[in-house]
């Protein structure tokens, strides 16, 4: 059962990850992804106060899966793991971090940016058609 779940925990880590980061683009999605940049921002935040700034959930689910079969986890994060496993480069945490978290303020910036965009359009046109 851990060995499905590991690689359902890559699977659904790295494509909620890649959602994160590119999820504002198509405008059927937008809503979507800026809810899941608050949940991630949650994580990172609002849980980190508890476990850590950069906490989240999925890493540590996923680390805890990893645990029972026998793996000892020495990657800081999920994003190092992913990129040592994909490349076999081990980045410096401190890069990963600090390209971690531009990433993200870029992405949650075009969201929040495009969410307020599509808002306005939408009630321009609401009262247009009211008219």
């Amino acid at each position: 059962m851990f060995p499905l779940l590991n690689i359902v925990f890559f699977v659904f880590h790295t494509a909620l990850i890649l959602f994160n980061v590119f999820g504002w683009i198509p405008k059927r999605t937008r809503k979507w992804n800026l809810l899941a940049l608050f949940i991630t921002l949650a994580s990172w935040v609002g849980m980190g106060f508890c476990y850590g700034m950069g906490y989240c959930v999925c890493t540590d689910w996923h680390w805890e899966v990893r645990k029972n079969m026998g793996i000892v986890e020495d990657a800081d994060t999920f994003i190092v793991l992913l990129v040592r496993t994909v490349s076999g480069w081990d980045p410096p945490i401190d890069l990963v971090n600090t390209v971690a978290m531009w990433v993200f303020i870029a992405a949650f910036l075009m969201s929040v940016a495009l969410n307020g965009r599509d808002w306005v359009v939408s009630r321009r046109s609401a009262s247009r058609s009211t008219i």
